[in-house]
């Protein structure tokens, strides 16, 4: 399946929709806020933290139960676009770039226009 027509990144890009009038600093408040990724930031590494991984995996287990995965998401696509790097959203990178004309196609956002 090509990225142009892969039905899990459409439905992703459309359950993203609720949060295409939300301001960034909002998301980026409830990221910081609440992700899971800052709160294990300021605790020990986790005991996977060394274990060879893919990138599947790694987001995998960093947002496992992450309850603003949608809003990091939403955030480093409108941020990063094309250009993402690590892991956000529970996505790797390559998901995430394949994603995106999925996500650019449904419509502006609330900060003036299409994320550059």
């Amino acid at each position: 399946m090509t990225p142009n027509n892969d039905v899990r990144l459409i439905g992703i890009a459309w359950r993203l929709d609720r949060l295409r009038w939300m301001p960034s600093a909002v998301l980026a408040n409830a990221v910081l806020r609440d992700g899971m990724c800052m709160a294990a930031s300021q605790e020990d590494e986790p005991a996977w933290a060394d274990e060879p991984m893919t990138d599947r995996e790694l987001a995998a287990r960093m947002c496992a139960g992450c309850p603003v995965q949608d809003e990091c998401l939403e955030l480093d696509l409108r941020v990063a676009g094309e250009s993402t790097a690590g892991v956000w959203g529970a996505l790797p990178e390559d998901d995430r770039r394949a994603l995106y004309p999925h996500w650019l196609q449904r419509g502006e956002r609330v900060e003036g226009g299409w994320a550059r």
